[in-house]
């Protein structure tokens, strides 16, 4: 009787140990269709969000040779026929080829995200929760993902936060690889992941940029406390690439608008607004169109949208020297908002739904992850590892929305470098249940 090959066999158990990836993989992808189908090619305001409007127009006025402009007046308070920078570049020409190769369908334009989005998000997640605590929690953090609801909802709009989201999570994880590696004919490979990584997304959100000195910080630190060798070229390549990507934008915006602007124009104008004495001391988180743009001073609206932008964000500067103390307790003030879980009369059916039943369900498991986490290795061993650049980026990445403008998207970021901590709880209940409850002993052994 002939005995099967033992290359076979571990190829036939490597597919079996994939499949429950894969499963979760098919789940997150078909549910992000469902939305993608269910939203079809209605390109309409989605509860208190302009953007995939704006996304749509722009991208049509792309595709018919009128460059990056709008047809009438647009948010924030841009011309007719004038050029915009505040929009994401890559995002509208994403938006514009679709249309170009499938005609003005914006359902295909879902379909293909929650297609890519679908597969790559939750995989990041696993490779992120696997590096940080070990594949089952990977498994686990990835079939969050699949299912949060905030990331199905947004998977399937006109919107720069799937890739967004995405391109984070492969820049950290790329980073933590880069961090710990010890084989230098690695390094570069790595720095170029890490670089491409970046490039896309700053390029999509610019507002990541700012974590960027705590990134390659905790990267050089992280390399010296394991005596591998400074990472002085994978840097240099890392940010060669980088520069890369933002550098071709510079020049357009110079050549339209005949002044720098880096990437986009929207800092100016969100730290106008986040920080306006109309608040006092208690922001507001969504106000309407005619109301952000009552703020501008009559005096400045004749200025171009990149000059404007420039002198509202001296403005909002103005707005914080002059009265600091009301800075910071408007400041404090958008942390409840920021944190928002509970249900709002003054929220949408949809809204209530996704916040309460996402950060809602998961909150107090991200929490009781991150007491685990933490209680697990001694402090600075905790700091410069993987699980300490999640947590870096989250109190970094929420420090710079609380004090400027909050909204409950911008923590989405948030919330997906903190799904690994969820995971890791959910097991650890798992694990103490299964001692009572047989019936939890798969969930505690999922991928092992």
């Amino acid at each position: 009787m002939s005995r099967e090959n033992p290359t076979n066999q571990r190829a036939i158990f490597k597919r079996i140990k994939a499949q429950p990836l894969m499963a979760i993989l098919f789940v997150s992808v078909a549910l992000r269709l469902a939305v993608a189908f269910l939203m079809g090619n209605q390109v309409v305001e989605l509860p208190g969000i302009f953007d995939q409007v704006s996304y749509h127009n722009l991208a049509i006025r792309v595709l018919g040779g009128h460059g990056f402009t709008f047809g009438e007046l647009w948010w924030p308070l841009t011309r007719a026929g004038e050029p915009t920078a505040h929009w994401s570049f890559p995002y509208t020409l994403y938006l514009t080829g679709v249309y170009a190769l499938f005609g003005v369908y914006p359902l295909a334009g879902r379909i293909l995200q929650a297609i890519i989005v679908g597969v790559l998000h939750p995989y990041i997640t696993y490779r992120i929760g696997e590096k940080a605590f070990g594949r089952t929690i990977g498994l686990l953090a990835a079939a969050v993902v699949s299912i949060y609801i905030y990331y199905v909802y947004y998977g399937a709009a006109l919107m720069t936060e799937p890739f967004y989201i995405t391109g984070i999570l492969f820049s950290l994880y790329f980073a933590m690889l880069l961090a710990e590696n010890a084989d230098r004919k690695r390094d570069l490979p790595l720095a170029f992941a890490l670089g491409i990584s970046l490039g896309l997304t700053v390029t999509l959100r610019q507002v990541f940029l700012l974590f960027l000195p705590f990134l390659f910080l905790w990267m050089w630190i992280a390399r010296f406390r394991l005596r591998r060798s400074l990472p002085l070229l994978p840097t240099a390549l890392s940010f060669a690439l980088l520069f890369a990507f933002i550098l071709p934008i510079t020049f357009f915006n110079y050549a339209r608008f005949h002044r720098f602007v880096l990437l986009n124009t929207n800092s100016g104008y969100a730290f106008f607004w986040g920080n306006h004495p109309l608040y006092g001391t208690k922001f507001i988180p969504i106000l309407s169109t005619p109301e952000y743009q009552a703020m501008i001073p009559e005096e400045v609206r004749h200025l171009d949208e990149a000059a404007l932008d420039s002198e509202l964000l001296k403005r909002g500067i103005q707005f914080v020297v002059q009265d600091p103390k009301r800075y910071v307790l408007l400041s404090l003030s958008r942390i409840p908002p920021y944190f928002m879980f509970w249900y709002s009369s003054e929220s949408s059916t949809l809204s209530n739904l996704s916040r309460i039943g996402s950060f809602g369900v998961f909150l107090p498991f991200m929490l009781y992850g991150l007491i685990l986490g933490v209680r697990r290795k001694p402090f600075w061993s905790l700091v410069f590892s993987p699980q300490g650049l999640l947590l870096l980026f989250a109190l970094v990445y929420s420090g710079v929305h609380i004090l400027t403008w909050t909204l409950i998207r911008y923590r989405l970021p948030v919330d997906a470098v903190m799904i690994p901590f969820a995971a890791l709880a959910l097991h650890d209940l798992a694990q103490r249940l299964s001692v009572k409850f047989p019936v939890f002993q798969r969930l505690s052994k999922v991928g092992e």
